[in-house]
């Protein structure tokens, strides 16, 4: 597919509807991440589900990461011909065709995957693959996972026992949480969590059974699993970019503030009345199943509905109107599925393209 810019451009040529990453916000989230763990015995796995582009992943590795994860084999594969030597799928997997792939896999770089389930578990031993397999719990998300303690036990005893698989830890991640608006709920919805996790590995160590790593955590509650201490590893991904959602929880310490940095690019394509603006960018340049994107610095001016290839900007009484043909900067309403609808990523510093980043893993849904 046709990038909708080359390197060299101005803000105002690029084409539209595209994708863009303000690099200096982008480098400054990879930074903040990293100054707000110092001191904590923690590593981080990027997860990359949110952003699908090996070269975002090697800049997360870069500045610390160990590895990433990945919800999907596809994009594992992804992760792995892009150079990142280190992938946990933390999802289960199910199915002949992807355990073949995510066996083959196994003999390129270090692999994890995670299970709730007996049958699972003996299909992955099945496979011959050689594995690092967490146990999920539930901990509050009602999607996959165990229930913790004795059901949680039981499946670690199973992986113990194999002679292909490795038990690697706990998967303990709690999606609910992250956009819980108050600190207060997302720091009582992790404790909640905490004590769930301390009682399945107070079990395991009673059936000696080592759990090297608890991973888990996102972007809106890190630093409350890292303040408990019972997780030893993080997998924030929405951080590098944010979106509208994010922006509408309270953010206070222990927990940074990071930046907008992700942004879809529209252009005004008609202006039929005084109070409202029509761009090219509709739902099939940004998901709108977390809220509409929001406007980036134009008071007055609001995304209101959006159809296939139209989006609805309506305009304040006097408040000057956008002219047409100008471009407006949207912030995402979720991110990872509107980066989902791009091939690339035009990367701009200063008003100017500095580089185009293909999202590699696009549509990797297998």
């Amino acid at each position: 597919m046709r990038a909708p810019a080359s390197v060299g451009m101005r803000l105002e040529e690029i084409d539209t509807p595209a994708l863009l990453v303000d690099l200096e916000s982008f480098e400054k989230n990879l930074k903040t991440l990293g100054d707000s763990l110092r001191g904590h015995d923690v590593r981080v796995r990027a997860h990359a589900k949110t952003h699908k582009c090996p070269e975002i992943a090697r800049r997360q590795v870069a500045a610390g990461a160990i590895g990433v994860c990945c919800q999907k084999v596809s994009e594992a594969e992804a992760m792995v011909e892009g150079g990142i030597e280190d992938v946990l799928v933390s999802n289960e997997v199910v199915g002949v065709p992807k355990l073949g792939r995510l066996g083959a896999l196994s003999t390129r770089a270090r692999l994890g995957v995670c299970v709730d389930n007996r049958d699972n578990l003996r299909q992955l031993e099945a496979s011959g693959a050689k594995l690092d397999v967490y146990v999920e719990l539930d901990i509050g998300m009602r999607r996959c996972g165990v229930a913790p303690g004795e059901p949680a036990l039981a499946l670690a005893r199973e992986i113990a026992r194999s002679r292909t698989l490795r038990f690697a830890g706990l998967q303990a991640y709690h999606g609910r949480a992250q956009h819980l608006r108050s600190m207060a709920e997302r720091r009582a919805a992790i404790q909640a969590a905490c004590d769930q996790v301390v009682l399945t590995k107070a079990l395991l160590e009673k059936a000696k059974i080592p759990c090297p790593i608890v991973t888990g955590a996102g972007s809106g509650s890190f630093m409350f699993e890292v303040e408990t201490g019972a997780w030893n590893e993080i997998q924030p991904g929405s951080y590098v970019f944010m979106d509208a959602d994010y922006a509408r929880n309270e953010w206070a310490a222990p927990l940074p503030r990071f930046e907008h940095s992700l942004f879809v690019l529209a252009t005004v394509m008609s202006r039929p009345a005084p109070d409202r603006a029509i761009v090219d960018a509709g739902l099939k340049a940004s998901s709108v199943d977390s809220g509409m994107p929001g406007v980036w610095e134009k008071p007055g001016l609001v995304y209101a509905a959006a159809s296939d290839e139209h989006g609805r900007v309506d305009i304040a009484p006097g408040v000057a109107a956008p002219a047409l043909g100008e471009k407006l900067l949207l912030v995402p309403g979720h991110c990872d599925p509107t980066v989902n609808l791009y091939d690339w990523y035009v990367c701009v510093r200063q008003g100017v393209v500095e580089a185009l980043w293909p999202i590699t893993a696009r549509g990797a849904s297998l």
